[in-house]
């Protein structure tokens, strides 16, 4: 067939044809290569590049798929992924959409069990700082488990036998399954809302495998364990089976019967404990009577009749009381000298004898004051009469009584000159005793 002949294919179609022979023989493909180039963006969808050590390819795992893998994905993992191959057409390339990863050399589920707890382990979760302390009698024990297992009736009849007064609260849960973390999650919520008559909390359940212990390895049942204000003892399984939720917890049980044992005390064993507490009290109380009965009997034969010790506590009595006497009178006299010391002291620092000296002082200082102002005022009435003197002498008041006056045209301006004036102006003759106003008639120049 001639290149002219052939009919032209798009790339769409190409891309179309290539894709459905691929989807078609490449359905069902089980993949062994190494995790490279990881991303995780907001959407929960994982991308990456599954590689060997001479090929790479492209990878998809959908939130769907995702959310059911037991572990997460990490770059360098080897795994085996299983899955489809398609093509995405706008690249023009092709992938594998992954439907589940397992681990190569450890199990899924050990693997996200590890991982979880190195996780809370960083986060701090599993310190001892954090655990809480047990009551010794608690108020009243908070079960979550599942009510038709045989751990509740283990718990029960156990707690029954050890203490019945105590009252027992059960919050019943899914210990397996999908929805089983989340239930045990809540229970353990909705139990701190009794936290004044819950006092502890046993969570957990019976054997079985590690499938059907997952729920108490996920992270929703640890974080509720570790936000608990009430303690929580857990009790998952048998002896060699540990939980995430076992590193969290205030307590670890190996089974649902020990923690019930751990967390209240045998009645008949504090019974038994108070009465030899008891008996061994009424044993020292005997025991301290009879020593003090002793003692008494002792001192009693010892003791002197009360007379003779009155009669000599009498005597005392009266030479204290003339020693007193003697103390008092001598003590009256020295503070009858300190009185007329003080008296005299008093006399010679009376207010009245200061004040009339004080006044005489200010009598004396005020007729020196008045004699010293009526000689500046004569001073100063000569010295004012001098300065009058020489400024009537130079006054032109004292010129215009000799005869003389001055002139001031309309703007009070000094008239010194006839070319300041004008025929007709107005003039002001100043002179001793008032003023002239004149009019100008003629103007004669000196010759």
């Amino acid at each position: 067939m001639s290149p002219m002949n052939v009919k032209p294919l798009t790339v769409t179609q190409l891309t179309l044809q290539i894709k459905q022979q691929l989807e078609t023989r490449f359905d069902n493909v089980c993949l062994k290569g190494e995790i490279s180039n990881l991303a995780l963006p907001r959407s929960g969808h994982a991308y990456f590049n599954i590689k060997d050590q001479r090929s790479q390819l492209a990878g998809v795992m959908f939130r769907s798929a995702l959310q059911q893998n037991r572990f997460q994905l990490e770059n360098g993992q080897e795994v085996l992924l299983f899955g489809r191959i398609t093509v995405y057409e706008p690249r023009g390339a092709y992938q594998l959409i992954v439907n589940r990863v397992e681990p190569i050399g450890v199990g899924a589920l050990q693997l996200a069990f590890e991982q979880l707890k190195a996780k809370l382990a960083r986060e701090g979760l599993f310190e001892d700082l954090h655990k809480k302390r047990l009551p010794f009698l608690p108020r009243g024990i908070g079960i979550v488990t599942s009510p038709t297992g045989a751990a509740i009736q283990d718990i029960l009849q156990i707690l029954s036998r050890r203490f019945p007064s105590i009252p027992v609260l059960i919050n019943p849960v899914a210990v397996q399954g999908q929805q089983a973390a989340a239930e045990i999650a809540q229970a353990i919520q909705q139990f701190q809302m009794f936290a004044d008559e819950i006092d502890v909390l046993i969570v957990g359940r019976g054997g079985g495998s590690i499938e059907d212990l997952w729920a108490f390895n996920e992270e929703v049942v640890a974080r509720a364990i570790f936000q608990s204000s009430i303690p929580v003892v857990t009790a998952v399984g048998h002896e060699t089976d540990f939980t995430i939720a076992d590193f969290v917890s205030d307590l670890r049980a190996p089974t649902p019967s020990a923690a019930a044992e751990l967390v209240v005390p045998l009645r008949s064993e504090l019974l038994g404990q108070v009465e030899n507490y008891q008996l061994k009290l009424v044993q020292r109380i005997q025991k301290k009577l009879g020593w003090e009965k002793e003692r008494l009997e002792f001192y009693g034969k010892r003791l002197r009749s009360p007379s003779w010790v009155i009669q000599g506590q009498m005597q005392k009595v009266d030479e204290l009381t003339d020693k007193l006497i003697q103390i008092i009178q001598r003590k009256l006299i020295q503070l009858r000298s300190l009185w007329e010391r003080l008296e005299q002291a008093l006399l010679y620092q009376s207010p009245e004898r200061k004040i009339e000296l004080d006044r005489k002082r200010l009598l004396d200082g005020k007729r020196n004051l008045e004699r010293l102002i009526k000689h500046i005022v004569e001073q100063k009435k000569l010295h004012l009469a001098e300065v009058s003197h020489v400024l009537d002498s130079v006054s032109p008041l004292a010129v215009l009584k000799r005869g003389y006056a001055t002139v001031t045209d309309k703007e009070h301006e000094l008239i010194y000159s006839i070319n300041q004036v004008r025929k007709g102006a107005v003039l002001a003759i100043q002179v001793s005793d008032g003023v002239i106003k004149s009019h100008v008639e003629e103007i004669i120049k000196k010759p």
